[in-house]
Order: C-alpha cells, then structure tokens, then sequence
C-alpha cells in the first residue's frame, strides 16, 4: 500500500523538459509523493541538476536525454523508462520553447518552424510513444502543459506561441477521445504567469514585474510552480480520473 501522505508511491513518471522551469517543478513533486521520475530533455547538465536535486529530498530520479522532435529518440526514451523502471504510469510533456516573437505579418519562419516542431510537435511524438507503451501495459495517464495563451487568450506579440499552445490544447482533448477506451486518461494543464524568470520583461526587476502584474491579473500577482505542480499531481491523481479531456486552467483569472 502507499505510504501516507505519498500518493504516487510505486508509480514512473516520465516528465520530458525536465531540466527547468515547470517540468523540474513538476519531477520534483512527483518525487516528493513517492513515484521513480525520469526527467528528459536535449541537455544532460540541467536533467542532471533536477536528479541530484531529487535525490537530496530522498527521491529516486533518471536522467535521459532526447530531443522530442525527433521520433526515434522518443522511442527510445520511453523505452529507456521502462527498462530503468520497469513501467511508465504517468507522462507530463512540459517540454516546450517561447521564440518567433513579434506580430503574425513579420514572423521569423525559421523560428515559427522551431517553434511547431518543439511545442506542437514535439508533443504529439511524446503522446503517440508514451500511448504505445500505455497500451501495452493496459493504461496510463497523459498530461500535457498548454498555456493560458492559447485557447483560452491571445496577446499581441505572441501568435505564433499562442497557435502552438492552443493547438496542444485541442490535440489534447482529441487524444483523450482517442484513447479513453484503452484505459488511458489525457488532459491538459494551462498555467498563466508564473513567478519564473519568463515573467520578467526586458530590464524588468522584481518591483517592476509585481508591479505591472499586479494590475494584469485579477488576482493581483504571478502564480507559483507549486500552485502548478498541485493542478499536474491532481489531474494525475485516480482522484481525477473523471477528467478526460480536460484543458486545466491556472490562471490568477487572466482568461476569465
């Protein structure tokens, strides 16, 4: 039985982008309830960081790097999972880029193919490995993190990054229609503006940020990776296993 208090003991999770940002918060949490993480990504230094940091707290951590845009190295990595693990219960697919800046009419189209390939599809080649391994095990849980930028808002500036989020968005809840009657469960998590250093404009200081943020959102400040981490861990959890095909937003508010 699960320890108490530790709700994902005896369960793998795969995160992919788990060098940084949300995916280390992610892995971390995961860890912290008792789960075997692999954390993935194309540069071993950063993957390494969030094992050792996972080992500090006691937890059981791999690293292994792939590059999600590319199937065989997928492949390989979910392959890499179950034999380090024996199992993979639960994929987060975190990784994801923030490039093609400016507006639609003077976009980069080297950077707007970047942008597709790691975003959108870099998830869908996570998805499709991640699903044939669930098949074969009986199921699983899949969750992707989408954005508040995308589906559920729009910001000038940013329509290449808000086409990809969105696009994950209903890729999403597509799967989940795709796949709930093998017995694996998709959904999606959008965060909004996280106290990351994304959140920072050019030049900006902390006083700054909080400032103008502060007037953005209806809550009146940039979310935590821990209120993320908690959406992830629920969603994730049997407690959610009502949610198929769910878009999860944790927004302050931004998109109401």
């Amino acid at each position: 039985m699960p320890e108490i208090g530790k709700l994902m003991t005896g369960k793998t999770v795969l995160v992919t982008g788990g060098g940084a940002g949300i995916g280390r918060a992610v892995a971390l949490a995961f860890a912290r309830e008792g789960a075997a993480v692999v954390v993935a990504g194309r540069s071993a230094e950063p993957l390494v960081q969030t094992v050792k940091l996972i080992e500090t707290e006691g937890g059981r951590a791999t690293a292994l790097t792939a590059d999600v845009t590319r199937s065989p190295e997928v492949a390989q990595l979910v392959a890499q999972t179950v034999a380090a693990h024996g199992r993979l219960d639960i994929a987060v697919n975190s990784a994801g880029t923030l490039t093609a800046l400016g507006p639609v009419g003077d976009l980069d189209e080297d950077q707007w193919a970047t942008l597709v390939s790691v975003n959108l599809t870099g998830t869908l080649l996570s998805m499709k490995h991640e699903i044939a391994q669930m098949r074969r095990a009986g199921g699983g849980v899949i969750v992707n993190i989408a954005s508040t930028l995308g589906a559920h808002k729009r910001v000038p500036g940013l329509g290449a990054y808000v086409a990809t989020k969105a696009a994950v968005s209903a890729l999403t809840r597509n799967a989940a229609l795709d796949h709930v009657h093998e017995g694996i469960r998709i959904n999606a998590v959008s965060p909004g503006p996280l106290d990351t250093p994304m959140s920072y404009r050019t030049g900006e200081t902390q006083a700054d940020r909080d400032a103008r943020v502060a007037e953005q959102l209806p809550v009146g400040r940039v979310g935590s990776l821990a209120e993320v981490t908690a959406a992830v861990l629920y969603i994730a959890s049997p407690e959610a296993a009502f949610h198929i095909g769910t878009d999860l937003i944790i927004d302050g508010g931004s998109a109401a």
